[in-house]
């Protein structure tokens, strides 16, 4: 007989970028019970609200799942950190708050992979259906949803130099990266609301937390899902010194990310059956393909010096500015403080003869050494750059039984040659905007990588041993119809019942640009046909 206040119709096991969706929408029905399971914690304080505040959060082992990549000859043979929000919201409390759904082929490439539901017509009304855009709504964004997607508020003569040097490079203007086409030069837009940063957290669970039908947990570790035969039945998880257990009536979705989801279910039994055995784990369900298929955007960037005093560094780094730069943000919610990761975004193509754009680029108007470093005393500004949708592919895998040990992540970055060529080709260019007027004349010199990457050669060498995660993972539970899937087109896991996953890692592919809206898209959609499968 199982304990009735321990058994819900639901139970969401992370509380991340779909998670928090799926929770918000499943017990808007007062008659279901939903239990929300975060291993971290609520996510609270000042630099959790503040944009710019990323810089304080990411690499910050209080704020993110410390993970590192193995070292590969393709990244240099470093282990690179790969931080993941660690708190309700995810990695969406920690992000770049970036809003960049991608390309409509991407989704229509879904669809022709076998996934029905997935095209971008399919999708584009969860997009809509999630946002409430600040310019009003249209065709493309929505007017009325829980997340706020702003304009960035910043303009400064630094940034208008760039922009127009990118646009006597041939790259059209676009005001609206997620409209009908997004091939162009733009500011960004990001999920922040009156000059604070919107996480899933924010927008989905606060205007929710007085529901008696909606459980939230925090510091909730999962250890594994229960299983009665083939059917999940509830979780396993640790609370502090506690080890407890919680049933599901209906369905367990998984939605702890690209890392975390395939590691809970290789520790529960279900993957790769030689891997589980090796570690004594009973096999549920023998699933090769969990933990495959990882895909992540590999980032290079260049730091140029300038000649005069311009850009956000001297504000964000001499004692005095920094007051007058806090001060502006605390009375007026204006300022660098404000911004978000990048200030200007570039897709375009690294050979002009493709129909789409495969190159990513982000502007932004201050430098640092490096993830969470202060920012240089010296005006300077970076534009980082990536290829948007690789080939490589690498893997994840547990290395032991027990679920606070770190799983093995190898993305293979730049695995192929076309990886190769495509982020080269990029890397040029991106020098080739810098080489232009009105940018050209205000830039001192190249900092990073300068004089020691000039040759094609010296360049991928710095590509290697320089670049990073874009923190994009994604397609480690991937969804499609043949054997090398996870979980079918209604993110059900194959072969069992009463589980899914509901993430960024049921991509099939990854999308052509940041992944946090694709991935509360997903959560809207996945809710949906949790619903459809109940009624």
């Amino acid at each position: 007989m199982t304990d009735s206040n321990n058994t819900y119709d639901y139970i969401v096991i992370g509380a991340g970028s779909a998670g928090c969706v799926i929770a918000n929408r499943l017990s808007a029905d007062p008659k279901v019970r939903v239990l929300l399971l975060e291993a971290g914690h609520k996510g609270k304080g000042f630099w959790y609200r503040v944009p710019i505040g990323l810089g304080k959060l990411v690499d910050n082992p209080k704020a993110c799942w410390m993970y590192e990549i193995e070292p590969r000859e393709g990244s240099g043979n470093r282990r690179i950190s790969w931080p993941r929000g660690k708190s309700l919201g995810g990695s969406s409390a920690i992000n770049g708050m970036l809003y960049v759904r991608g390309l409509a082929y991407d989704y229509d490439l879904w669809r022709q992979m076998g996934n029905t539901g997935w095209s971008y017509e399919d999708v584009l009304p969860y997009f809509r259906k999630s946002q409430t855009q600040v310019r009003g709504g249209d065709d493309y964004n929505g007017s009325d949803g829980l997340l706020t997607v702003s304009d960035v508020e910043v303009r400064d003569p630094l940034s208008d130099a760039m922009f127009e040097a990118i646009t006597n490079n041939g790259v059209p203007v676009n005001k609206d990266f997620n409209g009908a086409k997004q091939e162009g030069v733009g500011y960004y837009q990001q999920t922040t609301r009156n000059g604070q940063r919107a996480s899933t957290s924010k927008a989905f669970l606060d205007p929710i937390r007085s529901r008696k039908n909606l459980t939230i947990e925090i510091n909730a570790h999962t250890n594994k899902l229960l299983f009665e035969g083939k059917r999940a039945t509830g979780v396993a998880y640790r609370q502090g010194r506690h080890e407890r257990t919680a049933n599901a009536r209906r369905e367990v979705i998984v939605s702890a990310g690209s890392i975390s989801s395939p590691q809970i279910l290789q520790l529960s039994g279900v993957g790769p059956g030689a891997l589980l055995q090796s570690f004594g784990i009973p096999v549920v369900h023998d699933a090769p393909a969990v933990g495959q298929n990882l895909q992540d955007h590999y980032q290079v960037s260049s730091i140029n010096g300038l000649k005069d005093d311009l850009g956000a560094n001297l504000d964000l780094s001499s004692p005095p500015r920094m007051a007058l730069t806090g001060l502006n943000y605390l009375l007026r919610r204006k300022g660098w403080m404000t911004f978000a990761a990048a200030q200007i975004g570039v897709f375009t193509k690294s050979d002009p003869n493709m129909e789409l754009p495969d190159l990513q680029f982000h502007y932004i108007p201050y430098s640092t050494s490096g993830i969470g470093k202060a920012v240089h005393t010296a005006p300077a500004f970076t534009l980082s750059m990536y290829q948007q949708r690789p080939e490589s592919r690498g893997s994840l895998a547990i290395k032991s039984p027990e679920p606070t040990d770190t799983p093995t992540i190898d993305p293979n970055y730049l695995g192929t040659q076309l990886d190769i060529d495509t982020t080269l080709a990029g890397f040029k260019l991106g020098r080739q905007f810098c080489a232009t007027d009105p940018i050209a004349s205000l830039i001192d010199k190249e900092w990073a990588p300068g004089k020691k990457a000039v040759t094609d050669d010296e360049v991928i060498n710095y590509m290697r041993n320089y670049g990073g995660t874009a923190y994009h993972p994604t397609s480690t539970c991937m969804m499609g119809p043949g054997v090398n899937a996870v979980v079918d087109d209604q993110l059900r896991v194959k072969g069992l019942q009463g589980l899914r996953v509901a993430d960024a890692s049921i991509m099939p592919n990854m999308v052509s640009g940041n992944t946090n809206a694709a991935s509360i898209m997903i959560g809207e959609k996945a809710a949906d046909l949790i619903l459809a499968a109940s009624s």
